[in-house]
């Protein structure tokens, strides 16, 4: 993949064909997503792939506080990942204080540079993603078995897209950056 085409195109799929996605193909692109910076290469970002349908199913009903999109997204999809980070360590001190005045900031952007690397490598192996954030975390916890030192940082949807959207408008150069 050429990086910069890979960043252009790839978009949030909310319809996916109904193809299986093999375990190799899933966990080659969990072997390029743990190529993700961290904090102090602390590398705490997990995936729980859940691809049992009833589990997929309880999420889709009990875990998505009642957000009917969110809903459809989950069951459509063949795949949910369930992208968490371990708590306490991205931004902390060996002693549990924090290093910076950003404290749990960089657990939140070290899930966000994982997840960017995993849609990534999908998208490189054809894969459509959608990077979800409307649920209830201690029920999605709970029905996947997600250890209590762990924080789920986002559901992502994967599968087969059955759909080519639009980019959505960006901002200009302009409007984002600012040179001094």
């Amino acid at each position: 993949m050429e990086l910069i085409n890979g960043i252009e195109n790839r978009r949030s799929i909310r319809k996916y064909k109904q193809d299986k996605v093999s375990r190799e193909v899933i966990e080659k692109i969990l072997d390029s997503a743990r190529y993700a910076p961290s904090w102090k290469n602390s590398q705490t970002a997990r995936y729980y792939v859940v691809v049992d349908e009833k589990v997929k199913a309880d999420i889709a009903e009990n875990g998505t506080l009642n957000f009917s999109k969110n809903k459809n997204n989950i069951s459509s999809a063949p795949v949910l990942v369930a992208l968490v980070t371990v708590d306490g360590i991205s931004g902390y001190n060996p002693d549990g204080t924090a290093t910076t005045t950003k404290g749990e900031h960089w657990q939140s952007f070290d899930a966000g540079i994982a997840c960017e690397a995993f849609c990534l490598a999908a998208y490189e192996y054809g894969l459509g993603t959608l990077i979800m954030g409307i649920f209830d975390e201690n029920k999605v916890k709970k029905i996947i078995g997600i250890k209590e030192n762990e924080k789920i940082s986002a559901l992502i949807a994967l599968g087969y897209p059955d759909e080519e959207p639009d980019a959505p408008a960006r901002k200009g150069i302009e409007e984002i950056s600012k040179f001094i």
